[in-house]
């Protein structure tokens, strides 16, 4: 995309908003406005296709081209023909699924549009500010996130006539802007936005409360949040003495509690990206898998100290809007609960953890099973019922809090809150989420204290007269929690690190069967009949026949014919599009065997290849492929993908694979995008990894066999991609490895490149030690210049990083390090960063140069280069410099280090030379130098025999030494030194790695790296003598 366009939006999108604008600037450039206008409208004359192409034009001009946009809205006005709902529709899209992509110059026109249509009183414009308001993110106070939301706020103030007319609009920016209020506070920018903040909401709730009573419950319980604010205490006073004076109708705080929250209220406070992210963890991932999407989901949301306002916004949208059908919560996905415990379990903030227990209990406060969902309250049964056993401290402190909070919650209704707990409590045994309560509040697990209080609180649910029978809602599979908590009550919080993960073993799991990570156990498949009669009966009756025959179909040839004719009558043009999803269902449970054991044949043939594809479900991949991607029929295909990728997320690599595999299919790989699209992820790159992963847990030979096309053909997201890297190393042996280096050698595959290659190896760093000598001996199979990577030493640390260092090492002893014409301008920083290992690294390693720069050459660079690439230029004061760091860092080896010969030979011949400014700034560097000048005039014998310590001066020592030598000798440590300078400096002058943001990872190098896992035989590589 040009500069000036919309940024990395879907090829589509951006490629038909592109054309549409050329079309309008070819009918209006070089002709008056008059003229333009009527051709603008002869043109919208000639039907609906060139009316929406005329409205996209000028929408597209306004974003890009904020000269012409006044002139552009105006022409729009004019053309329109549907009240701008062409453009509504259009600026909705991209807000709810492009707006973290556009170009800041986007967004601000963007936001000036809407201002616009705002002030026109646009139909359908309130629809868009909501959309708007729903991409300010809780807990983030970044400048772009400040901005939007002031700008929102700032619309909402100047049009308060037209926002007034909307009662929707004026509960649902109340809503957001409490909300918000509790995160701005600090800076003088963010105390101003706060009191506009609190002058909007304090006059809408004023003048409209009965509009903004529609919100139910969830009001009070922001209101409690800014209690404390001296505007909002006068509120609630009247809320709760007066109730009258704020509207007739009102009649106290308890017709607020009674009101269960509407959904849309609870999803407006999250941003489309996480409404994505949470709504796919709770349909697709499974339990036990679940840690690499919480820990990336903590990165990229709940990382900072002020995102912890966050978690209660996500628990009430889990608790409030998340309702799993029967299909899914008997299914092993991830089931709510493991979220929410995960979510309380990482809270870094006391505050934080009683608010988000309050977020999970608030429907239970005043729960009435006529207007409330048992969907509401059993999250929080749920985790305190599977904690009990793993891990007691939660289940402790959720308990505790529902006792503690029925009196304290609000004393005057305690009455009220008491029976809301009650009727949650019996409510849960009558749906049979639990079938008895005992087991869990009168458990030997819990402290006698707590076990007495509700005993006292809930004597009803204390006793069971027979042994329980546990029936639940969310049915778990037999994986554990595996997060490791403390189980002392008042410090869990604290525990960032806590989550429900499958790396740590509970003890009380021991001896049980479990699933490990690379190597499942095989169980015998047991093939036990196919049910679809469930299905059948939503299918037209030509379908159910095609379906039945399929399911009687005797051998893969007869089932293929069939196939083919329910693909044939799918792409009729009177098929019922909404039947797709049924016949997804059917033909999953159809063929569920093609689904299990290795993919990939034994032997690989361009035969064996071929009939490895011809399976019935791959005659809809082989249908797509002879299709034009512009047809109807390809998207219908692409929707009957699309439903069984939801029901089956296995069928993701299966397409690769046919795609790879296939001579039908071939060049045909960027199908596979246009699947991605389609599918309810709808990006490339959060598909591409979640297709690669279940490959990994299922078939790692057809991983290896992936991997050349997949980096080749989606370069883009592959080549930046250290989670694509890992998930490699971690899974193949040296067999494997040995063909990846083979392909790589032989031009078949590309795994790194020049402009990423860096960040990926130091994510590398926090990985088990065969990945990383893997991740190494790939990157050494590629021709890439070692000064790019240097940087990487400024992350080592010599301890902690063998695996790393030593490949480092040996990759630099091969260099063949000499002088040469200084390179084009670079220079670095004359501010040397500390030195650490890193430094000491090169100190050891670089091979001696056989020159050194006088005194007269300080002002001018000189450079080192490899027999590869040239390094940064260095001058005498960058090497000196880098000398006397290493002379303060180097604390076990200094000695060794400063007592070489040619080392302080070195320092004599520069001291010697340099002017007084740099004798005075290295003076203590010097001093060693003066040291050795001292032992040199002692008698001859012990001369010798100093003379002797060095190796070079061992190997020489029948030679009389000469000025020759010594000047030589001085060259190559300064020279030395210089390498370890360059290499330690080298990340100041790096360029900045410019990847564009994907869906599960954006900018890596911003994210908090993760605890580093604990290293298998690492103490072997290296040890502290070294």
């Amino acid at each position: 995309l040009e500069p000036r366009t919309l940024g990395p939006l879907d090829h589509d999108l951006s490629q038909r908003l592109e054309r549409c604008m050329s079309i309008v600037t070819s009918m209006t450039a070089g002709v008056s406005e008059r003229e333009a206008n009527d051709a603008l409208n002869a043109h919208v004359c000639k039907g609906p296709p060139q009316h929406e192409e005329v409205c996209l034009g000028l929408f597209t001009l306004v974003l890009t081209e904020p000269a012409q946009a006044q002139k552009c809205y105006r022409d729009l006005a004019l053309v329109s023909r549907d009240g701008m709902n062409i453009v509504l529709n259009k600026i909705n899209q991209i807000l709810m699924e492009k707006y973290l992509k556009l170009q800041d110059t986007c967004r601000t026109q963007l936001v000036w549009l809407v201002r616009e249509l705002v002030k026109s009183g646009v139909l359908g414009a309130d629809g868009v500010c909501m959309t708007f308001m729903k991409q300010i993110a809780g807990g983030d106070v970044t400048a772009k996130n400040i901005w939007l939301a002031e700008s929102v706020l700032d619309i909402l103030t100047e049009q308060r006539e037209w926002v007034l007319k909307s009662g929707i609009l004026i509960a649902m920016a109340v809503y957001t802007y409490l909300r918000l209020i509790v995160d701005h506070h600090g800076t003088a920018q963010l105390q101003a936005l706060r009191q506009k903040e609190v002058d909007f909401c304090l006059s809408l709730l004023r003048e409209r409360f009965m509009e903004c009573l529609m919100i139910g419950r969830d009001l009070v319980r922001l209101l409690q949040n800014v209690a404390r604010i001296p505007e909002f205490e006068l509120l609630w006073k009247d809320i709760i003495h007066n109730p009258q004076a704020l509207s007739p109708q009102f009649t106290g705080i308890l017709q607020l509690l009674q009101s269960r929250t509407s959904r849309k209220f609870l999803a407006c406070r999250l941003t489309p990206d996480m409404e994505t992210k949470l709504l796919f963890m709770t349909s697709r991932v499974r339990f036990g898998q679940q840690k690499r999407y919480q820990d990336w989901f903590q990165r990229q949301y709940l990382s900072t100290p002020d995102s912890q306002s966050l978690r209660c916004d996500l628990i009430r949208y889990i608790c409030g809007v998340v309702h799993p059908s029967n299909e899914v919560l008997s299914s092993d996905i991830l089931p709510r609960w493991a979220i929410i415990g995960w979510l309380l379990t990482t809270c870094t903030s006391n505050v934080a953890a009683s608010n988000a227990k309050l977020a999970l209990f608030y429907d239970w406060l005043f729960f009435s099973p006529d207007k409330d969902s048992i969907m509401n309250i059993e999250p929080a049964i749920l985790v305190m019922h599977h904690s009990m056993k793993p891990h007691p401290a939660i289940t402790a402190t959720l308990l505790d809090f529902m006792c503690r909070i029925i009196p304290n919650f609000y004393p005057p209704l305690e009455g009220h809150v008491r029976q809301g707990v009650f009727s949650s409590l019996n409510h849960i045994v009558e749906k049979r989420v639990l079938a008895h309560l005992a087991p869990l509040f009168d458990n030997p697990k819990l402290d006698k204290e707590l076990r007495a209080m509700l005993r006292e609180k809930f004597p009803e649910f204390c006793s069971s007269p027979s042994p329980p029978v546990e029936v639940k809602l969310e049915e778990p599979v037999s994986v554990e929690m595996d997060n490791h908590m403390s189980d002392k009550d008042e410090g869990f919080y604290d525990n960032a690190e806590a989550a429900f993960s499958d790396d740590e073993e509970d003890l009380s799991s021991r001896g049980k069967k479990r699933e490990f990570r690379f190597h499942p156990i095989k169980e015998t498949v047991v093939e036990e009949p196919v049910d679809i009669t469930p299905y059948l009966d939503q299918l037209d009756e030509s379908l159910r026949d095609k379906v039945l025959q399929l399911q009687k179909g005797s051998d893969t040839e007869a089932q293929c014919e069939v196939m083919q004719e329910i693909v044939d009558q799918v792409l009729e043009e009177d098929f019922d599009s909404e039947q797709l999803s049924v016949l997804a269902s059917c033909l999953q449970e159809l063929f569920k065997a093609h689904f299990r054991g290795e993919v990939l044949p034994e032997e690989i043939t361009e035969e064996s290849l071929e009939e490895s594809v011809g399976k019935p479900l791959y005659l809809i991949f082989r249908n797509l492929c002879q299709m034009q991607e512009d047809n109807s029929s390809f998207s219908l295909l692409l929707d009957l993908l699309s439903e069984l990728y939801q029901k089956q997320p296995k069928i993701g690599y299966h397409l690769l694979y046919y795609l790879r595999a296939s001579k039908a299919a071939a060049g045909k790989m960027n199908l596979y995008e246009s699947f991605a699209q389609a599918t309810q992820l709808g990006d490339l790159h959060t598909c591409l990894m979640m297709d690669m992963k279940a490959c990994q847990e299922d078939d790692v030979r057809l991983l290896c066999h992936l991997t050349p096309s997949i980096y080749t053909e989606f370069p883009d997201e592959t080549l930046r991609s250290g989670e694509l890297l890992n998930m490699i190393v971690a899974v193949i042996d040296s067999a494997q490895l040995q063909e990846l280096v083979c392909h790589v050698m032989m031009g078949n595959l590309v795994m790194f490149r020049k402009d990423s290659v860096l960040n990926i190896l130091i994510q590398s760093l926090d990985w088990e030690t065969f990945e990383q000598y893997c991740a190494w001996q790939l990157f050494l199979a590629h021709n890439i210049p070692l000064e790019t990577i240097i940087p990487i030493l400024q992350h080592l640390k010599y301890k902690e990083h063998p695996e790393a260092l030593s490949c480092l090492l040996l990759q630099l002893r091969r260099e063949n390090w000499s002088l040469s014409q200084p390179p084009p301008p670079h220079p670095l920083s004359s501010q040397a960063p500390p030195l650490s290992s890193g430094g000491a690294l090169v100190g050891r390693a670089s091979p001696a140069p056989r020159a050194l720069p006088s005194a007269s050459d300080s002002g001018c660079p000189c450079s080192l280069r490899s027999s590869s690439s040239k390094l940064a230029q260095l001058t005498l004061e960058q090497i000196l410099e880098h000398l006397d760091n290493l002379r303060l860092n180097l604390t076990n080896t200094k000695q060794n280090f400063f007592s070489q010969t040619p080392i302080l030979q070195a320092l004599q011949h520069v001291q010697a030379s340099c002017d007084e400014a740099h004798k005075m700034k290295f003076s203590d560097l010097f001093s060693l130098a003066e040291e050795y000048e001292d032992s040199s005039s002692k008698p001859p014998k012990s001369r010798r025999k100093a003379a002797l310590s060095s190796p070079r001066s061992r190997k020489n020592a029948t030679q009389p030494p000469n000025a020759e030598e010594e000047s030589g000798s001085s060259s190559a440590s300064v020279r030395a030194a210089g390498a370890g300078g360059r290499a330690q400096r080298g990340p100041v002058a790096a360029p900045a790695n410019g990847r564009r943001p994907h869906l599960f990872q954006e900018e890596e190098d911003t994210k908090p790296k993760p605890t580093k896992r604990k290293r298998k035989g690492s103490s072997a590589v290296g040890s502290d003598s070294d």
